[in-house]
C-alpha cells in the first residue's frame, strides 16, 4: 500500500529513469514531420485555460519548461470568443481585463512553435457581454417571453443568428491570419441546449422556411412538431460544424481544423444537439471535454468512452481528452491540485481506452504547486510507450449496442435513469467479471459484427426496423444476444409498438404497457429501492442445502441452468422492480420468475404473501447456433444503481452463456481489475487498470493499492506466437508459457495499470 506522498516519488523516480535509456518510439515533436499531419501525430497535449487576471503574471518561460518536462507535443490556448487574448480588430470582443493592449495569444503561439508545439485556438463562442447584446440584440436568445436568455453576467447568443454565421467567423479568420494556429477549439460551440427552446426572430423564420410549422410553444415528445424542431437544431449545429471548418481551412489551408469540442457521454451531447456519429464522421480527430469521473461511474467510465468514441471515429484518429489537475469532483476548485492518485487513475483509465492525454491547469499561476507533479510521469510513460497505445484494435468477446436515437427518443427527459444506467450496469457487470466488451452503435452492428461473440441490448427501447434485422442477423450467423426491459417495444422515434420488434428472437411477447416508459417502478427516479420484490430461481435446491427445515421444501426437478452457476445456496436473488405477465413461445426455458411486492416495515410484516408466480423474469432460448437470452427482470439498471452483486453476477453468467464460452481471455486473482485487449499486426497488448481502491465509488482517491499475484490466459492470432513477452509499466520482460492458441503468464503485482505486450 502506498501513501500519496510515496506514490509521487515513486512515479517520479520511475519516470525518470525510463526517460533516461530510451527514445519515443512515436512521432516527432515538430509541427511538420514527412508529410503526416498535426492530428495524426501529435498525441499528448497541453492546456493552461488562461483567466483574465494572467496577462500581468503569465512566466512564459516556466511554461515552456513544464511543456518540456511533460513531453506535450501541442498546447491548447485561449484565443477569443467570450474573453479575446489578442488586440483584436472587432471593437466589441471583450479583452481580458487585465490584457492592456499585450497580445498574449500570439506570444504563447510564437514560443509553442519555436518549440515544435502544434497550437490549437481555444474559443468559446455562446455568450457575449453587455455591450454586444445592445449592438446586435438579434444575435441573442430570446424566452417564449421575449426575454433574452442569460447565463450569469452574460447573454447567450443564438445558434442561428449572424453571430455564429458571420461574426465568429470572422473572428476565426483574424486569428489565423495573425497567428497561424493549427486549429480550433471550443467547448460552447453549440447554443441553448435541449431544455429551452430560443423564440427570437431568426429560429421562428428559419423553422417555419425548413418545417412550414411555428415553434413548439413548450415540450411535448410526443408532437410531431416538436420532433421536427428536435432532428432541425441538431441539422443546424451539423451546419456550424461545417461552416467553422469552411472559413479555418479557406484562411490558414486544409490541415487547419476548426475541431470544437465534446463530451463522452452521450447523454450529454444529445441534450446539446450534438450528434456524435455525424460529429466524427466529419472529424479527423476529437477533442473530449470529459475531465472527471462521478461515483456512479468510477474511473473505468474514461476507458469505456474511448472504446466508444473510437468506434465511431475509427481507431486510426486521435481522440485526446481534458484531464483537469485542479480538484473538479462536486466543487469546482479550480485552483486547488486535484489529488496526484486520483488525477493519474482518471489519465490510465483514459489511456487504457485509446484516448490520448492533455493535462489542463485553469489559471497560469497557482499557489497550489502540488498539482505540476502529477502529468509528468504519466507523460513521460506515455511517450517511451506510444507504440503501443495507438493504432491498435480492441479484441472483446461482447459487444454493448448503445444508440443516441435510444436516449433522445425513449430515454426522452429520463434518460439517466432508462438509458444511461441499464448501459452502466452492463458495463460494470462486464468489467467485474473481467469479460472484454467494446461499445457498439446500434448502426454500427452489422459492420462490427465479426469483432465480438455476442451482443447485449440494455434496455434499448427505441430500436428501428433495420437495427431490429441487424440484430436477427448476427443472432442467425450464430452470435448471442442478450436482451433486456423494453428493448425493441418502441421504434425510432419512441413510439410503441404492439410488441416486441424482436419478439420472434426472445420468444417472448408483451406490449409497452408491460413496460412503461419511467424512471423506476413507483414513476420517480427517487424511489428504484422502495419495491420489496424478488426472483425466484428454478428448480429451488433449498430442501437439500444446510438450514432449518419447514417440511414443506420443493424436491428438485432437473438440473439449473448455466446462467445460474454460482447460486446454489439460494432460491432467491434480490430484484426491486415490478414485472407483468407475458406470453411465451413453445421453445422457451424460464430459469428466473418474479415474487411479488411484500412490505419491509415493520419487520414483523416482512413475510412473502405470495411466494411464488409463473410471471417470467428471465427467457432463453437456443436457436441453431446461436444463444438468445430475454431478462425482463432490469438487473442492468438495479446493479448500476444499487451495487448487488448478485445482479452482477447473473448478467456476468449471461453474457457468458451467449458467448458459447468465446471469451479470449481469462484473468485469475484478487481486485477489481479493468482488462482491456487489443491487437496490432503481430502483437497483443493487454491494459490492466487497478479499480481496488478505497475512494472507487467516491472521488478523490488519494492511494493506491496493489493486487496481485494475476493468473493470466490470452488467446492468441494466428499471427502472434506468444514467445516473447513484456511489462511496459513494470519495465521488465515476462515468462510467457503457450499451450495450443493461448499464452499464459502470472503477474506478481500491479499498482495503477500494467501493459503487457505479446509478441
Amino acid at each position: 500500500m502506498l501513501s500519496r506522498r510515496k506514490f509521487i516519488e515513486t512515479g517520479l523516480a520511475g519516470s525518470a529513469a525510463v526517460s533516461a535509456g530510451q527514445v519515443e518510439n512515436g512521432p516527432e515533436n515538430v509541427p511538420e514531420s514527412g508529410g503526416v499531419p498535426w492530428f495524426r501525430r501529435v498525441l499528448r497535449w497541453g492546456q493552461t485555460n488562461i483567466t483574465e487576471r494572467d496577462p500581468v503574471r503569465y512566466d512564459i518561460p516556466w511554461w515552456r519548461e513544464y511543456w518540456k518536462r511533460t513531453e506535450v507535443q501541442g498546447v491548447i490556448v485561449n484565443a477569443g470568443g467570450i474573453v479575446a487574448y489578442y488586440p483584436s480588430k472587432f471593437p466589441l470582443q471583450h479583452r481580458a481585463e487585465f490584457l492592456n493592449g499585450r497580445d498574449l495569444f500570439g506570444e504563447l503561439t510564437r514560443a509553442a512553435h519555436d518549440d515544435g508545439l502544434a497550437v490549437l485556438a481555444r474559443m468559446d463562442s455562446n455568450r457575449a457581454a453587455d455591450d454586444l447584446f445592445r449592438a446586435h440584440p438579434d444575435w441573442f436568445a430570446r424566452q417564449l417571453s421575449g426575454q433574452p436568455y442569460r447565463a450569469e453576467d452574460k447573454y447567450v447568443t443564438c445558434v442561428n443568428s449572424a453571430y455564429y454565421d458571420e461574426y465568429i467567423p470572422g473572428i476565426l479568420t483574424e486569428i489565423v491570419e495573425r497567428s497561424r494556429p493549427e486549429g480550433f477549439t471550443d467547448n460552447s460551440w453549440s447554443g441553448l441546449g435541449r431544455d429551452s427552446i430560443c423564440y427570437c426572430e431568426n429560429c421562428a423564420r428559419k423553422f417555419r422556411e425548413k418545417t412550414g410549422q411555428g415553434l413548439p410553444r413548450a415540450k411535448d415528445w410526443s408532437s410531431p412538431v416538436y420532433r421536427q424542431w428536435i432532428e432541425w437544431n441538431y441539422e443546424r449545429r451539423l451546419e456550424v460544424w461545417d461552416l467553422n471548418n469552411r472559413v479555418t481551412k479557406a484562411a490558414g489551408g486544409p490541415e487547419c481544423l476548426w475541431i470544437g469540442m465534446n463530451s463522452g457521454s452521450i447523454t450529454t451531447e444529445s441534450r446539446s444537439f450534438r450528434n456524435f456519429a455525424e460529429i466524427c464522421k466529419r472529424s479527423e480527430m476529437v477533442l473530449l471535454d470529459h475531465q472527471a469521473r462521478a461515483d456512479s461511474t468510477g474511473f473505468q467510465q474514461n476507458a469505456e468512452t474511448g472504446k466508444l468514441v473510437h468506434g465511431l471515429l475509427g481507431w486510426d484518429k486521435l481522440a485526446p481528452e481534458s484531464m483537469a489537475l485542479y480538484q473538479n469532483a462536486r466543487n469546482q476548485f479550480r485552483l486547488a491540485s486535484k489529488p496526484a492518485a486520483e488525477a493519474r487513475m482518471w489519465m490510465i483509465a483514459g489511456i487504457a481506452g485509446g484516448i490520448q492525454p492533455w493535462w489542463h491547469h485553469v489559471g497560469a499561476y497557482h499557489e497550489d504547486r502540488r498539482m505540476y507533479q502529477t502529468a509528468e510521469p504519466v507523460f513521460r510513460w506515455h511517450k517511451e510507450n506510444a507504440r503501443y497505445l495507438v493504432d491498435r484494435r480492441p479484441v472483446a468477446a461482447v459487444g454493448v449496442v448503445w444508440s443516441q436515437k435510444n436516449t433522445d427518443y425513449y430515454g426522452r427527459d429520463e434518460a439517466a435513469e432508462l438509458v444511461d444506467a441499464p448501459y452502466r450496469g452492463w458495463i460494470q457487470a462486464l468489467i467485474r467479471a473481467r469479460i472484454p466488451y467494446v461499445p457498439v452503435s446500434a448502426d454500427h452492428i452489422e459492420r462490427d459484427a465479426g469483432e465480438f461473440s455476442a451482443l447485449a441490448l440494455p434496455n434499448l427501447g427505441a430500436l428501428s426496423d433495420e437495427q431490429c434485422a441487424a440484430i436477427r442477423r448476427f443472432s442467425a450467423r450464430g452470435g448471442g444476444v442478450v436482451a433486456t426491459g423494453a428493448t425493441s417495444l418502441y421504434n425510432e422515434w419512441g413510439d410503441a409498438r404492439p410488441d416486441f420488434a424482436l419478439a420472434g428472437l426472445f420468444g417472448a411477447h408483451a406490449a409497452a404497457s408491460a413496460f412503461p416508459r419511467r424512471g423506476s417502478p413507483n414513476g420517480s427516479p427517487n424511489l428504484t429501492q422502495t419495491v420489496h420484490s424478488y426472483l425466484r430461481l428454478a428448480p429451488e435446491l433449498r430442501g437439500q442445502v444446510w438450514g432449518p427445515k419447514a417440511g414443506d421444501e420443493p424436491v428438485p426437478q432437473g438440473e439449473r441452468h448455466a446462467v445460474l452457476r454460482g447460486f446454489e445456496e439460494t432460491d432467491i436473488v434480490p430484484f426491486g422492480g415490478l414485472l407483468e405477465p407475458m406470453r411465451l413461445d413453445a421453445d422457451v426455458t424460464v430459469p428466473l420468475t418474479f415474487v411479488p411486492p411484500f412490505p419491509t416495515y415493520p419487520p414483523e410484516t416482512a413475510w412473502m404473501r405470495q411466494p411464488k408466480t409463473d410471471v417470467p423474469a428471465l427467457a432463453l432460448r437456443v436457436a441453431a447456433e446461436s444463444r438468445v437470452a430475454y431478462l425482463a427482470a432490469d438487473l442492468d439498471r438495479r446493479y448500476a444503481n444499487e451495487n448487488l452483486p448478485d445482479h452482477a453476477d447473473l448478467l456476468a453468467n449471461l453474457a457468458r452463456w451467449a458467448t458459447a464460452g468465446r471469451i479470449p481471455l481469462e484473468v485469475r486473482g484478487a481486485g477489481l481489475i479493468d482488462c482491456h485487449l487489443y491487437r496490432q499486426p503481430g502483437r497483443v497488448i493487454l491494459h490492466l487498470v487497478n479499480l481496488t481502491n478505497a475512494g472507487a465509488w467516491r472521488s478523490p482517491v488519494d492511494e493506491l493499492i496493489p493486487v496481485g499475484p494475476l493468473q493470466v490466459r490470452v488467446q492468441l492470432p494466428r499471427d502472434v506466437r506468444g514467445h516473447r513477452g513484456e511489462c511496459l509499466v513494470a519495465g521488465r520482460k515476462l515468462a510467457v508459457a503457450v499451450r495450443g492458441n493461448w499464452a499464459e503468464f502470472e503477474l506478481r503485482s500491479v499498482l495503477d495499470h500494467e501493459v503487457v505486450a505479446i509478441e
